[in-house]
């Protein structure tokens, strides 16, 4: 009887599992190289890895290989493997964000990967110099869209519009996500790794509400972070960094502009030319 009792359970156990467990369509299965150490690193590599219905992955710890299957019409390897480097681990398309990997328990520091160049990765490559060589207009522009979004966020702010700041911020979010790490030089792509994450997260906030006070809040960070961009990435024309001393109780507040005369977006109207230029960026 308890034989049978314990059958049942393990057939409605199973059961329960298939009905829970969505079967991913278009599905395509890859392999990629992962990196990391422990038990641990695999529940967390994996847990970024997998999104319901349209990703499933497993990650070998011995050979630090994830295999990964996924519906090719949702989503992108490298889409995947974002997330997974967002969770603070290297992996053959994206190194993860210094301080997500500095977040990591002890025993999931592993050695970190190195970022190849496309000539390091491809050696049989006989292309002339001239080819291979991205022009210094063209890097400038990697992040065009997210700068433009950016600009275009904070003028929405600056009319008091917050349903108009909700969707700018949403093609702010778009932009970011969109960002074609694969053309960056590894001084490149560790600058936009280590910002990259809070520009999301900040971007998504601000789309989700339409109180601009909140949007407010989260534009100062954002603009933080977009400034310290500047400093790899420049914007592609003058910009200008500015400063309004009076907003956050008297901390003050940063935002970029494209404009020199001052229009702040973190009063608007009620005090529109509160704030001064503090840096020319060309």
């Amino acid at each position: 009887m308890k034989k049978l009792q314990h059958f049942m359970l393990g057939m409605s156990l199973l059961l329960a599992f298939t009905a829970c467990a969505s079967p991913i369509k278009n599905a395509k299965t890859e392999t990629y190289k992962v990196a990391g150490n422990c038990d641990m690193c695999k529940n967390t590599i994996e847990t970024a890895a997998n999104k319901k219905g349209i990703s499933s992955a497993e990650w070998d710890k011995d050979k630090k290989v994830l295999t990964l299957t996924y519906d090719s019409k949702q989503t992108t390897p490298s889409e995947v493997l974002k997330r997974v480097a967002y969770a603070g681990y290297d992996n053959e398309q994206f190194l993860a964000p210094d301080d997500a990997y500095a977040k990591l328990p002890g025993c999931c520091h592993y050695d970190r990967m190195k970022k190849e160049t496309s000539v390091a990765a491809n050696p049989a490559n006989e292309q002339k110099e001239s080819e291979t060589v991205v022009n210094e207009q063209e890097k400038g522009n990697l992040l065009s869209g997210v700068y433009d979004h950016y600009f275009a966020l904070k003028d929405a702010l600056v009319k008091d519009d917050g349903k108009t700041a909700s969707a700018k911020a949403l093609a702010l979010a778009k932009a970011i996500g969109e960002v074609d790490m694969k053309s960056m030089s590894s001084e490149e792509h560790a600058a936009w790794m280590n910002v990259s994450g809070d520009l999301l997260m900040h971007a998504e906030h601000i789309a989700e509400t339409k109180d601009i006070a909140h949007q407010r809040e989260h534009f100062s960070k954002l603009s933080q972070k977009i400034y310290t961009l500047t400093e790899t990435f420049k914007p592609g024309e003058t910009t200008y960094l500015q400063h309004c001393p009076m907003y956050n109780d008297g901390k003050g507040a940063d935002w970029l502009s494209k404009e020199n005369a001052v229009k702040n977006p973190y009063y608007g109207s009620s005090m529109l030319t509160c704030g001064k230029t503090t840096k020319t960026i060309r």
